[in-house]
């Protein structure tokens, strides 16, 4: 962790017209600086003027934890404040001594509480509030060499999960039960904590975020399982492979999961510096549309991926962001028949200079597990 970062985020603040970057906890914060501190109450926030030194306004009881922090050795300054101060006038006065007037546009982090938010607002009462993402998610999207190491690591530790999805997923368990032992593996495969764990049996395999719940798996389900977790050095996994139980589902359920295959396939095979975004999710899209089961895909093909499980860029209908060598995120199309089943193929991949590499390993057929 160096102040390049930070630094990045000035010059460009400064090359689109914001004054004032103000980042509180969370991903970005830990992005930029390396500290990764808990929302709270209390006020925490990086100040980056675009002119001058970035700061840190933390609460003076957790000074300590910034030393301790990658975030200490970056020389930044750190202003630390009393239970009686105001933190949000002292962040306005620092900001405009080093800018040598009020600032007029202030951007703050996309996830930053209103009453942060609103905080800053009231101190800087002439100033215009904007969101932090245009700059920050510029930085965000391309990921340098070590960070991909980081997400296929965490890539390597889920396709260990679900090749041993055979243990867990079976004729008469529950998915809640299926869920806890996929939780437990993930954190035994080399995960500091659980995301999601997504097991969705028969007709729950067609709502994409279903979860967990109490129904029992039975013989010839169709299911579909996502997960994903943090590693230890924030970088997050997501993979979902789909799975039948017992016995193979009957020639119409091959029929469109073969087209699901296809289009993974070719969304995938799309990859490349300056496609655009919405080129990758029209890939997938009209592969399951011209086979007729277009109505059926209802969400977007992807999702960037890395101190966040969704971040910037996000490959859906609408975005023509081209793509750049380090861009990381996920190729998932799915198809999803209400009332009966659903099925969703996902890798994350890295556009690099001549193409795509795919993280994730493990077979896309939908494989059946004994019952």
């Amino acid at each position: 962790m160096t102040l390049d970062r930070v630094h990045a985020a000035r010059d460009l603040a400064a090359a689109t017209g914001v004054d004032l970057l103000v980042v509180t906890p969370g991903s970005d914060l830990r992005y930029l600086c390396g500290y990764d501190a808990h929302a709270m109450e209390r006020l925490t926030a990086l100040a980056v003027p675009r002119q001058g030194e970035p700061f840190l306004v933390v609460p003076r009881l957790e000074a300590p934890m910034v030393g301790a922090s990658p975030a200490g050795g970056l020389g930044l300054e750190v202003l630390a404040w009393d239970e009686t101060d105001d933190p949000f006038a002292l962040l306005a006065q620092a900001a405009t001594g080093r800018l040598g007037a009020a600032p007029a546009r202030v951007a703050v982090g996309d996830r930053t509480w209103a009453l942060h938010a609103l905080g800053v607002a009231g101190a800087l009462p002439g100033a215009a509030l904007e969101l932090a993402s245009p700059v920050v998610d510029r930085l965000r999207m391309v990921k340098t060499p070590a960070e991909v190491a980081e997400l296929a690591a965490a890539g390597a530790a889920i396709d260990r999960v679900h090749a041993r999805m055979g243990e867990w997923l079976r004729v008469g368990r529950t998915e809640a039960e299926v869920g806890a032992d996929i939780a437990a593996a993930i954190l035994a495969e080399g995960h500091v904590s659980v995301d999601f764990t997504i097991v969705g049996s028969g007709p729950n395999g067609a709502s994409p975020h279903h979860e967990l719940s109490d129904r029992v798996v039975e013989d010839g389900d169709v299911v579909v399982v996502d997960i994903g977790g943090e590693t230890a050095t924030g970088y997050r996994s997501d993979c979902t492979r789909t799975y039948a139980v017992g016995r193979a589902p009957g020639a119409e359920v091959a029929e469109w999961y073969a087209v699901l295959q296809e289009a993974q396939r070719v969304s995938t095979a799309a990859v490349r510096p300056g496609v655009t975004a919405e080129q990758v999710d029209a890939a997938a899209r009209d592969v399951i549309t011209a086979a007729g089961w277009g109505e059926y895909f209802i969400h977007r093909t992807g999702h960037g991926i890395g101190l966040d499980i969704h971040e910037a860029p996000y490959i859906v209908a609408g975005n023509d962001l081209p793509l750049e060598p380090g861009m990381a995120f996920s190729v998932e199309p799915g198809i999803y028949l209400p009332g009966r089943c659903g099925a969703r193929i996902e890798d994350v991949v890295v556009c690099t200079d001549d193409g795509v590499t795919v993280l994730n390993e493990g077979p896309r057929e939908l494989v059946v597990l004994p019952g």
